[in-house]
């Protein structure tokens, strides 16, 4: 079985995992990161992509309001090509809580965090979309992140300092040895093969898996499961993110990305990560709260729902999820007699930086390395992993070369071909590590299925020019395919109603009909999945 050596073995490749393993690097210790499926295919992925001022926690928690006040101002400063400073607005509409809206300023200033009156005129004039009846307003300073980016971006510049990272790689077993993880087994998902990881240290930075990896050494943490849900709009509805001006609860957020907003988010206690799904009673309880702020998201079409995950860290006896502190946990497992094994779990994604900051003291304090942190100085560059996950910039670059036979294989997005190439040269440098889904690796790092259509039409045209380019082959492609249009599917499925459900008629009678996919067993031939195919689904979805 193939061994393979490092000093530091970090689980998770969410935001914390990558920005450990960049500032790790940054500080000469050489790092391989595993994650068990793709780069930030858990909380990280999952969220509303907010970069808090800190204003939704003064009233609940001063000390993370504090944090990501600081670490936003950091992050915009050091990361600007995965930041969208818009602003904020914090509105109130009758029938909310008057104490707090005229407390709300000053608890903003117990903790530091910039925040404006302004007339409820000045802010629909901002906003013309909020409702006409808001009784009072605030301006924040939120802003918007793209979470992929800045992930791939943290880990290609941990990469370029000579770390490691496996993707689609699944810890299986620590294996301990007089108060020591002596090696770690990993499964590839890709190979079907065993492998081992021998370490100096562990870092566990599984998120909200991190209790299942702790358990693997004994160890135990208490954590919740908060789920929560969102939608996403098909058009970018406000300049700014929208937060309603109340106790942080349900349906209070509108936050940006893009060409589109994200409207959210629930909070269900789950006794499983791996159940976190969007449903259609969480969908319209959002939209139903949602309206009172702005009446727009009665009616406007929603594209998709997704869900994910909060790992809440408990301490006593709490179990409401909107009750437990949003900061971070950093437990250091000598306290479970295992002296070479950390965790890092909670937190937020704005604050990512500070836990990674935190953890990497504590590692190299371990490791005897005396390096400082520098990732509050060092700007974090941007790297052609992450490039492609900015909405609009395919179109950019697709209209800048105007070349003609160039074709445009994500119509809803206008991903072309040759960004569709660019991402499978950089997928192919990283060997196994694209995981089990060559598809699935694409659109985490495109905007490839993010549209209208949800893969409808993007879905069989990639896979087809993957055939073409010899990427995938006998019925790999279409069980990816089927894998991708699936996972479309769950965020779909719950906001059918109008022009939705229109869709998923289309799509039923494109992959169910045209394909067969519905029937157990049964493949299309790989080899009709060419340039015919794609001719065909072309011809139904519109332009070549």
């Amino acid at each position: 079985m193939k061994t393979l050596s490092t000093t530091v073995l970090i689980i998770g490749g969410g935001a914390t995992g990558t920005g450990l393993a960049r500032d790790l690097s940054l500080r000469g210790v050489h790092c391989l990161l595993v994650e068990k499926r793709d780069i930030n295919s858990g909380a990280s992925g999952a969220n509303h992509g907010l970069l808090h001022s800190g204003a939704r926690y003064v009233a609940s928690d001063s000390e993370a309001a504090i944090e990501c006040r600081e670490e936003g101002a950091i992050l915009k400063k050091l990361a600007p090509q995965c930041i969208d400073d818009t602003g904020g607005l914090f509105v109130a509409v009758p029938g909310d809580n008057e104490d707090y809206i005229a407390n709300f300023e000053s608890m903003c200033a117990r903790s530091a965090v910039p925040c404006t009156a302004i007339s409820p005129e000045e802010a629909r004039a901002l906003e013309p979309a909020l409702a006409d009846n808001i009784i009072a307003a605030y301006s924040v300073e939120d802003a918007a992140v793209d979470p992929f980016m800045l992930s791939l971006d943290n880990l290609a510049h941990a990469v370029t300092l000579g770390s490691e990272y496996r993707c689609n790689a699944r810890v299986t077993n620590l294996h301990i040895r007089n108060g020591r993880i002596e090696k770690v087994s990993v499964h590839d998902d890709t190979t079907g093969e065993e492998f081992l990881v021998e370490a100096q240290l562990v870092v566990n930075a599984a998120g909200a898996w991190a209790g299942k990896i702790a358990s693997m050494a004994g160890a135990k943490i208490h954590l919740l499961y908060s789920s929560g849900s969102l939608l996403i709009t098909q058009n970018r509805l406000t300049s700014r993110v929208i937060n309603r001006l109340r106790k942080a609860a349900d349906s209070d957020i509108l936050v940006p990305g893009g060409t589109v907003s994200v409207l959210g988010t629930t909070s269900v206690t789950i006794d499983d990560p791996d159940k976190s799904r969007p449903t259609v009673e969480e969908a319209d309880r959002i939209i139903d709260d949602a309206r009172a702020m702005m009446p727009l998201l009665e009616t406007t079409r929603y594209i998709r729902a997704y869900a994910g995950v909060r790992p809440l860290v408990l301490a006593g006896n709490a179990g409401d999820a909107r009750n437990v502190s949003r900061g971070f946990s950093l437990i250091d497992h000598a306290r479970d007699s295992i002296e070479n094994f950390v965790t890092i779990t909670g937190g937020k994604l704005t604050t990512f930086r500070l836990m990674a900051e935190r953890t990497a003291d504590l590692v190299c304090a371990k490791l005897g390395v005396s390096a400082p942190c520098v990732t509050r100085e060092v700007p974090l560059p941007a790297s052609t992993m992450g490039r492609w996950t900015e909405p609009g910039l395919t179109a950019k670059a697709w209209l800048g070369t105007r070349d003609v036979h160039d074709q445009i294989l994500c119509e809803c997005e206008m991903v072309s071909r040759s960004v569709v190439d660019n991402i499978i040269d950089t997928i192919g440098a990283e060997g196994p590590n694209r995981g089990d889904s060559m598809l699935t690796a694409i659109g985490l790092r495109s905007r490839v299925g993010k549209g209208p259509c949800q893969g409808g039409f993007c879905g069989l045209r990639v896979t087809s020019h993957l055939y073409d380019r010899g990427c995938v082959h006998a019925e790999q492609g279409v069980d990816e395919l089927k894998n991708f249009i699936e996972r479309r599917w769950r965020g779909f499925s719950p906001i059918l109603w109008g022009l939705p459900a229109m869709q998923a008629d289309l799509q039923e009678a494109l992959y169910c009909g045209m394909m067969d996919m519905e029937l157990n067993g049964h493949r299309p031939d790989a080899d009709t999945l060419g340039a015919d195919s794609m001719q065909e689904i072309s011809s139904l979805g519109g332009r070549e």
